[in-house]
């Protein structure tokens, strides 16, 4: 899988952790938020990604008019046959690119919710199964932006990873800079020289071998202390879950698989209980006015809590 980050790497720079967490999160058989300010390549980095793996790919523009049906579909009357027919909605593909995610109401957002945890579309009393794999990738500007709407908590769950897209570092961006001084287009990737570097039987089996990474009893032990110390912290209103124990499980086990482990270790815990768990976590009120972040409360459990020998 070093191929597909090599092969994104032709269009974007800088971005190797965010290209990283969207592979895991397609292996894990997840879905990736991704937060940053306008203009820092997050709807590039998705593009290269669909473009690297050769997978199908459709792009969901959110905004404050988008219905539900424009997402999933809808019933549409054939005047010639004088029936119902359904016309499927851009969902239908192997990569979602969700753009600005939070610029649509609620009932719009949630139209995703049984396309991302049941991977189907269900209409009229009939489910139809989405592609396989199935990845959405949604970009939000962060949420104190004009013209945003929060995500509903059910939704934001259902993403295995919430990764933050920073601006880039002095060279990475005059490195961007001369890509287009050359004559880079963001909009022709194949200009690029981007071409597909796997096939689906290799993203299955992939799939397949990281689900298959061995997991000890005192790992799973350790993962559980962590999820009960988010629940214990005096500044977190709302700790993880069990869903968020089973999804940094999840996500240990590919970033264990990408780096050749047969098993798990409390250092791939540790690495993936941020991105996993940074939009689980609900702050009080008065810990969130006196500056406190989610990520900062997380590194301070992980420093708390035991790692097993």
């Amino acid at each position: 899988m070093n191929r597909v980050r090599l092969e994104v790497g032709k269009a974007v720079v800088g971005q190797d952790g965010v290209v990283t967490g969207l592979l895991i999160a397609l292996l894990g058989r997840g879905h990736v938020l991704l937060e940053g300010v306008p203009g820092v390549a997050k709807t590039l980095i998705v593009r290269a990604f669909s473009r690297a793996l050769g997978l199908d790919t459709k792009r969901i523009q959110f905004t404050p008019d988008l219905m539900p049906g424009d997402v999933s579909g809808s019933l549409v009357y054939d005047a010639r046959t004088g029936e119902f027919e359904f016309r499927e909605g851009p969902v239908f593909t192997h990569i979602v690119l969700a753009d600005e995610i939070n610029r649509t109401p609620p009932k719009t957002q949630s139209a995703l919710l049984e396309a991302m945890e049941e991977r189907q579309v269900s209409t009229d009393g009939v489910s139809r199964a989405l592609p396989d794999p199935f990845l959405v990738a949604a970009t939000q500007n962060p949420v104190e932006h004009e013209g945003t709407y929060t995500l509903p908590e059910a939704q934001l769950d259902r993403f295995l990873l919430k990764l933050i897209v920073d601006l880039p570092q002095r060279d990475a961006e005059v490195a961007v800079l001369r890509r287009h001084a050359d004559g880079f287009s963001p909009r022709d990737l194949a200009a690029a020289g981007l071409a597909p570097v796997v096939t689906i039987d290799e993203i299955h089996a992939a799939q397949r071998a990281a689900a298959a990474v061995r997991v000890d009893d005192d790992v799973l032990g350790y993962v559980v202390d962590l999820a009960q110390a988010t629940r214990h912290s005096p500044s977190v209103q709302l700790g993880a879950s069990p869903r968020a124990t089973t999804a940094l499980l999840a996500a240990a086990k590919v970033w264990a698989w990408l780096g050749g482990y047969p098993a798990i270790t409390p250092d791939h815990v540790q690495t993936m209980l941020v991105p996993t768990w940074r939009h689980r976590i609900r702050l009080r009120p008065d810990a969130a006015l006196e500056g406190v972040s989610v990520d900062s409360v997380l590194a301070s459990v992980v420093r708390q809590t035991r790692v097993p020998v």
